[in-house]
């Protein structure tokens, strides 16, 4: 049986990492506005990558304690659970309209990311040549999405709708065209983030190999499962609120922006400062699954330009099975 205190350590970990990565984008958006930036690359760069913070913390850090289980785990389950829970779960609430012509763009971007990493599992791991590979992929792909945004302002990115989710669901995100608030309070909201989120990956990693050793499970299911589900807790609470005010497209674009960016940016990051092979498991089992998930939800959204209710039931009756399955239920 797991431990109190790794349990608490876990639950802790989770907390300090969101309100971490809330604080941290604060301070960030408030220096950004006085470094001039347009609110339209704040909220592409510094909301889109910001809110991905405590899911890279917690990567990082379990790279780097050696524990790649936990680290590619939740890179996996959370991209997993974006696809069949999140989605599923937004679409149950309203069915979701969907652009075809974003669809593919952007799912394609996730789709083709996640085949990318399925082969370089199966190659070289994800040594720092595949994580400065991908790193230079995000680029682009924020480049071209800041691109796409000035000539075509309706028709928005994932990147865009990502940020537009979060800025949602915490007003206190989104930029102004003028600096709001002093510079001394973005800098205290900054450090303070930053020290939240390492102090919350430290936690989360020593209570998830904790709980994997007390329970007898590798780190790769707890990674894939527990900690995965935890740091996919924002893009759920972001998308229900999304569909629950009929934004469809809002909805889906935090899926994929999310998926795009715990690829690209957490998976280049992670592969940067701790290169080092994919666990055999999530090799042969879950990316696999991710990757068809992904192809899945296009498919589903292609046909009939939407996804349904029957489609979003069995999207998150994918996820209880995946759930059941990999947690050794049945």
């Amino acid at each position: 049986m797991p431990d109190l205190l790794d349990l608490g350590a876990l639950a802790g970990g989770l907390v300090l990492l969101m309100l971490g990565g809330d604080w941290l984008v604060r301070g960030a958006v408030r220096l950004a506005e006085r470094l001039g930036m347009s609110p339209m690359l704040i909220g592409l760069l510094i909301v889109g990558l910001g809110t991905s913070s405590p899911e890279l913390a917690a990567s990082v850090q379990a790279a780097l304690a050696g524990s790649p289980g936990i680290a590619l785990g939740n890179i996996v389950g959370s991209n997993i659970a974006n696809l069949l829970l999140v989605l599923g779960t937004a679409a149950l609430i309203a069915p979701m309209v969907v652009e075809r012509a974003a669809l593919w763009r952007d799912g394609g971007v996730g789709l083709v990311a996640s085949g990318a990493l399925l082969a370089a599992a199966f190659t070289l791991g994800l040594d720092q040549y595949v994580a400065v590979a991908f790193l230079i992929a995000l680029g682009g792909y924020l480049w071209w999405a800041y691109r796409e945004e000035q000539r075509a302002p309706v028709d928005h990115s994932a990147a865009y709708d990502r940020a537009m989710a979060s800025e949602g669901f915490d007003p206190a995100l989104v930029p102004h065209e003028t600096p709001s608030g002093t510079l001394a309070s973005a800098l205290f909201y900054f450090a303070i983030g930053l020290a939240l989120i390492v102090g919350g990956g430290t936690l989360l990693v020593d209570g998830a190999v904790g709980i994997a050793t007390g329970m007898g499970v590798s780190e790769e299911v707890i990674g894939l499962t527990i900690v995965a589900f935890g740091t996919s807790a924002p893009e759920l609470v972001t998308s229900i609120i999304a569909a629950t005010r009929k934004e469809s497209e809002i909805a889906l674009g935090n899926v994929l922006g999310s998926n795009i960016y715990n690829l690209l940016f957490i998976g280049g990051i992670t592969g940067l400062v701790a290169p080092g092979e994919v666990p055999q498991k999530i090799t042969g089992f879950d990316l696999p699954l991710a990757t068809l998930a992904a192809l899945l939800v296009m498919v589903f959204a292609f046909t009939g330009g939407r996804l349904s209710r029957r489609e979003g039931a069995v999207l998150l009756a994918g996820y209880l099975a995946y759930m059941a399955i990999t947690s050794g239920l049945v």
